[in-house]
């Protein structure tokens, strides 16, 4: 079975969650983001340009779901997954932090950026209550959701075998 239709209901069900149950669960003035955290569990398994389409799916999903803003939270999550899934190209490949490390650094850009793009649209963007108030209650909470939610979705999508991985091209002079 092919990964993006067994990533649809796990993205699909983090979105409707995060909409009405984690955004409950709240530490200080940050909540958890298990969206963020499947997003980029999914993009270190699979990759870039899968990360980046789950990251859009799941963000229209949530925004959707919640009468937000559409396209705010799918272009953080369509950014979030892609730069995850570079780095799990690249260098993240089979370290055991890459998870941690990955949600801890996504969680500070995804809320800068969101900082960032609501400053650019005219909206309200308290910074100061933003990154002394929410963000270290929420890196906390997502990193707490790190290691459940990458070994759910390492379950269902798996990693990418070599096989499926691009092949290095040379050219010869």
């Amino acid at each position: 079975m092919r990964p993006a239709l067994k990533a649809a209901p796990i993205v699909f069900i983090a979105a409707i969650l995060q909409g009405s149950w984690f955004a409950g669960i709240s530490l200080g003035r940050g909540s958890a983001g298990l969206l963020l955290v499947t997003i980029v569990s999914l993009a270190l398994l699979r990759g870039s340009v899968f990360g980046a389409g789950a990251g859009f799916a799941a963000g229209f999903c949530y925004d959707v779901s919640v009468f937000g803003q559409l396209g705010l939270t799918s272009l953080l999550l369509t950014l979030a997954g892609f730069w995850t899934g570079r780095y799990g190209e690249t260098t993240g490949r089979d370290r055991a932090h890459a998870p941690f490390l990955s949600v801890a650094v996504i969680t500070i850009l995804y809320e800068l950026g969101g900082l960032f793009v609501r400053f650019l649209l005219g909206q309200s963007a308290p910074a100061w209550q933003l990154l002394f108030g929410a963000l270290p209650g929420e890196l906390l909470l997502n990193l707490i959701l790190t290691a459940p939610v990458y070994v759910l979705c390492r379950w269902v999508v798996r990693k990418r075998s070599d096989e499926e991985r691009a092949i290095e091209v040379r050219l010869r002079a």
